[in-house]
């Protein structure tokens, strides 16, 4: 799904479910600028995707048309079949990566991250036969997904095999971080490519 696309099904969304929201809102939403937003809705507008009127006078309001639900239903449906094509790569990676440090002998493992892709390798990891020693995310302590969250200067007394990188922020500077505590670069696995 193009980025096209899936701003085309965000404002559908936010449209309808406030045909009264301001262009400002919209682009402060699609993280876009306002003149970009207004350019969006002028392209929704003549395909006939939505519809404007003033009520009052002074404050406009966006419907959206049939047209427009049954093209948000489209874009909702596409959205949902490439979320899952991504998913899909995503896990096969994932066992791939953690399929090879099994193979090579690295069983405990720390995760660096606490988000989507943090908790997907958490997942397979459960699947495999592999340990989860903690997940660190780089400032906080406390825990993610009944795991202690470890500071970064814990790897330096922390028994663990691996660290995988499932940070997709900034890979290659979470490695040096990484290693800058004294980790050997050979014990760093990122699951996106180039690192």
């Amino acid at each position: 799904m193009d980025l096209q696309s899936r701003r085309d099904l965000q404002l559908l969304n936010e449209l309808e479910k406030d045909g009264s929201v301001t262009q400002r809102t919209l682009a402060k939403t699609l993280g876009v600028a306002l003149g970009l937003t207004n350019l969006y809705l002028k392209r929704l507008i003549k395909k006939g995707y939505i519809k404007v009127t003033t009520i009052p006078r002074n404050r406009i309001k966006y419907l959206l048309t049939p047209h427009g639900v049954a093209e948000k239903s489209r874009l909702a449906y596409q959205y949902m079949q490439y979320s899952l094509n991504y998913y899909r790569e995503v896990r096969g990676r994932l066992k791939q990566v953690l399929g090879d440090l099994s193979s090579a002998g690295s069983k405990r493992l720390v995760i660096y991250g606490t988000g989507e892709l943090a908790e997907l390798a958490y997942l397979t990891i459960r699947e495999m036969d592999l340990a989860l020693v903690g997940f660190i995310n780089g400032q906080d302590e406390g825990m993610f997904l009944s795991y202690p969250l470890l500071p970064v200067v814990a790897l330096q007394t922390c028994d663990f095999d691996a660290v995988l990188i499932a940070d997709l922020d900034d890979a290659e500077r979470t490695r040096s971080r990484i290693v800058g505590e004294g980790v050997p670069s050979e014990k760093i696995v990122a699951l996106v490519s180039g690192t």
